[in-house]
This record gives C-alpha cells, structure tokens and sequence, in this order.
C-alpha cells in the first residue's frame, strides 16, 4: 500500500507544520470532515463566514494552509473550504488515488455532496487545479465556476522530464542535506531564487525530507472526457511554466473548454505570487 509520510515521526513532523501554517493565517477557522468514497477527507472552513461560498485545491505535495497564505483577497471576501487533498500531506485519509483515472473527480464531487452542496465554485493551483479538471469531467454539474491557476490536467509536460529536472536534484538533497540540492530542485519551477520565499522552502524542505513525493500530476484530459462541461472559466497560466507550458495549456484549453476565459502570467513561471491586478480579477469573475 502506498504510503504520504515516510515514517510516524515524519508524519508528527508534517502536521506540527501543517498546525504551524494554520496559525500564521491568523484567522478563525473550523475543521471539518466529510466521508468519500475514498476515505475520510478534512476541510479547513476559513475566511468570510457571511462570503460566497468557495471550494479550494492546494498543490500537489504542499498543504492547504501553506496555499492559502498566497490568497488572502479570497479569505477576506469568501467563505473558503480549503480541502486538504486526500493521499497528500494534510489531515485527509492517506488514500493514494491513480492520477491516470478520474478518480480525484470523483472524490472531489462526494466531497461538494457531503458538505451539502449541489455544486460549487472551485478554485485550485497547479495539482489542485487539475483535481478540478478531473471533476469537470467526472461530474460537470457539481461545478459552479473554476478558477485554474498554473493548472496541471490540460498539457502537463512529460513525467519523465520531470524527474530529470527536479527529481535527481531531490534525491541528491535527500542524501546530501546539501542546501544547493533543495535550490536546484525548486529552480524548474520558481526560473529565479527571488520567487522561493522563505515559507515555501521551508514546504518543499520538509515535504523532500518527510513526505514520500508522488511525482504523477493529475493526467491530461480530452475533449471527450470535457463534452459535457459548460460552466464559465478562468483560466490563469504562466508563461514560463515549465510544469505546464502556458501557450501549450491555452492551445489545449480552447480546444476543449467552451465557456473560457483566460490571462496569461507574463514572465512568470510555476512557483510565483499572484500579481494583485490578477487576483483582482479572480475576485471579479466569482462575483460575476
């Protein structure tokens, strides 16, 4: 059976982080818990308990309070239920789902059912963004609206140059503990050091060294599997995106998603803050 952490005392490690990260928000939160087909999910319900109602995806090997410290125009506005990924660092069961499958799609609409909800505005980054693909495919009705940042799910690049450029670099800080590893690792997605903030090394340092990393994005979908998605979208890629190229994800996005908005980050790879002109954007289309 696949494993998140590498040992019990890794996982007590990840989740003093997890419960430090929280506590930096400095904002009242409620811990919730759902049951899905897959396994017991928590959810971090945050932010403007009188907003909108929101359903965010953190990425991939990160945790949900970790993302949300890049948000806070959605915890000042909306009603946030940040879901803790299952199978990922988080307070979630430890299920390991297929990213080749719909299998996150399906998870993520039982869990929009179980918080009593018949469908919701989803917001998501990276790995997150493409658990939402995977439900606008598996239960195009659950969906609201989406906001897709730096999305994986729509032209993801290969998963074996992704472990060229970040995986051995991984591996050698792992064995090392050399610091210029861990830098070499998070350069494919930040392109500059200015972009690794000290709260995301401290996210990647702890996940390399804790947490068993699952190298597989949530895979590329069809316009087949999309046939039935109509709902508006805000699609948000960057332009150097070496994860997932920008003008590749909008080449393949246009062709597949009808209802489709879209700004590209310029001169911005995978690992960045969110220009505030851009989340004033986001802002905007969910109160659209």
């Amino acid at each position: 059976m696949k494993k998140v952490y590498k040992s019990k005392q890794s996982e007590a490690l990840m989740m003093e982080l997890y419960d430090k990260q929280l506590k930096s928000l400095n904002i009242t939160h409620e811990d919730l818990y759902v049951e899905t087909r897959f396994g017991k999910t928590h959810i971090l319900k945050i932010g403007n308990p009188d907003g909108k109602p929101l359903l965010f995806f953190h990425g991939g090997n990160s945790t949900a309070p970790h993302n949300l410290e890049r948000f806070p125009v959605l915890l000042d506005r909306f009603c946030v239920y940040a879901v803790d990924i299952i199978g990922h660092p988080g307070k979630s069961s430890q299920t390991v789902l297929s990213h080749k499958s719909m299998d996150y799609g399906w998870w993520a609409s039982d869990v929009i059912t179980d918080l009593g909800f018949s469908k919701m505005c989803c917001v998501g980054n990276s790995f997150g963004a493409g658990v939402i693909v995977k439900l606008m495919c598996a239960a195009p009705e659950k969906v609201e609206k989406s906001v897709l940042i730096v999305p994986s799910g729509i032209a993801n690049m290969s998963t074996f140059s992704l472990v060229l450029s970040m995986g051995i670099p991984m591996v050698l800080y792992v064995l090392t503990k050399n610091e210029k590893w861990l830098i070499r690792a998070l350069m494919p997605m930040a392109i500059e050091e200015k972009h690794i903030d000290d709260a995301t090394y401290e996210m990647v340092k702890y996940t390399f060294e804790h947490v068993a990393v699952k190298a597989g994005m949530p895979s590329n979908v069809s316009a087949e599997d999309l046939r039935n998605y109509t709902a508006p979208t805000f699609l948000i890629p960057a332009e150097n995106d070496h994860l997932f190229p920008g003008e590749k994800v909008v080449e393949s996005a246009k062709k597949m998603i009808s209802n489709l908005k879209i700004h590209m980050l310029e001169d911005l790879g995978h690992l960045c803050m969110i220009p505030d002109d851009v989340m004033d954007m986001i802002e905007q289309f969910i109160d659209e």
